[in-house]
């Protein structure tokens, strides 16, 4: 019988694809699924997994470059944005279109980060982070010289209804009041780079890698744990006290009361009490799943797994959850309880 952790799901029945299968390439970096569509940025270009075939999107269709790092789906237009390490690019009518430093106001072509937030465009950047209208087709840039950034190498990007938030390299997290425009930081009171000496005190490091929002909670990833904030108080989750992976967070997604985290160790899910973990064992297609609710731990081996432990994106969308991995993508469908 398989166990349900409070509102977490448990997945299963994993299958991978490879460059084997049809993907561009091993290394995928995210995957957003779009209702019957699923989009996987690779180190080989943007793969579209359609009807049970894979189609590769590459520079000489228009795709501004062949890493692609980063999609989001705009709600109100359907198009597709494209964060690359060479400019963001657009895909509209079976058309791209592509955004430079060198032909618009990009900060930076290297985008770690994209989303959609209504008509606004955001992304976060090797040169600091971006905001593009696509009424007026203009941009806007923030660095150190007009937000509270120590520099301007920034991760990861989120939205809430009323504001934006930018996870700041080595800076925490920034957050802009869409209606006034102010700025705000959080960062890690005790300043401690290697240790989080005040627990919950505040976001438990400065460099993070991902942001995410959603049920009124923001979620901070970093190479040092995780960091929920609900608006008045921080909460931090490390691999020795929780049931999180690993520390090192490569991204994170939330979705409802559940975020998903990727590691370096395998998949983590957690609703704020319970969590889930998915692991691949190092030889076959075998794995495990480990739940844990405060210091109660059970294990459950699979016959299926996610394709790699180091995990780089995910998303989810009803019952299912495609993975991005160091080698390959997964998808898995909810269990029965």
């Amino acid at each position: 019988m398989t166990v349900q952790a409070q509102s977490v799901p448990t997945f299963g029945n994993w299958h991978s694809y490879t460059k084997h299968d049809g993907l561009p390439a091993d290394k995928a970096y995210c995957v957003r699924i779009d209702g019957d569509r699923v989009w996987v940025g690779t180190s080989g270009g943007l793969a579209l997994f359609e009807n049970g075939k894979w189609k590769t999107y590459t520079v000489v269709d228009g795709l501004a470059h062949n890493y692609v790092i980063a999609i989001d789906i705009s709600e109100l237009t359907g198009d597709l944005w494209i964060g690359t390490m060479g400019g963001v690019s657009r895909y509209s009518g079976g058309q791209f279109e592509t955004f430079t430093q060198f032909n618009c106001g990009l900060a930076n072509d290297v985008i770690y980060s994209i989303i959609c937030d209504g008509k606004d465009v955001w992304v976060a950047t090797g040169g600091g982070a971006g905001h593009y209208d696509t009424y007026t087709k203009s941009w806007e840039i923030f660095t150190e010289r007009n937000a509270p950034m120590h520099e301007p190498w920034t991760y990861g990007v989120c939205a809430s209804d009323e504001k934006i938030f930018i996870a700041a390299w080595g800076g925490g997290v920034i957050e802009r009041n869409k209606k006034t425009g102010q700025f705000r930081d959080y960062v890690d009171p005790d300043g401690e780079m290697e240790i989080d000496l005040f627990p919950d005190d505040g976001i438990v490091h400065d460099i993070t890698t991902a942001v995410s929002y959603a049920d009124d909670i923001l979620w901070v990833a970093t190479y040092f744990g995780l960091s929920r904030y609900d608006g008045v108080h921080w909460k931090g989750y490390f691999d020795h006290d929780s049931g999180l992976a690993s520390n090192f967070i490569n991204f994170l997604r939330a979705s409802g009361p559940v975020v998903y985290l990727c590691t370096d160790k395998g998949l983590s899910t957690f609703d704020g009490k319970s969590w889930v973990t998915y692991k691949k064992d190092e030889i076959g297609e075998s794995g495990k799943i480990i739940y844990r609710t405060g210091d109660d731990i059970k294990e459950i081996n699979t016959p299926t797994a996610i394709s790699h432990n180091f995990i780089i994106g995910v998303d989810v969308q009803g019952d299912d959850i495609w993975v991005a991995t160091s080698h390959g993508v997964s998808h898995g469908t909810i269990l029965p309880k």
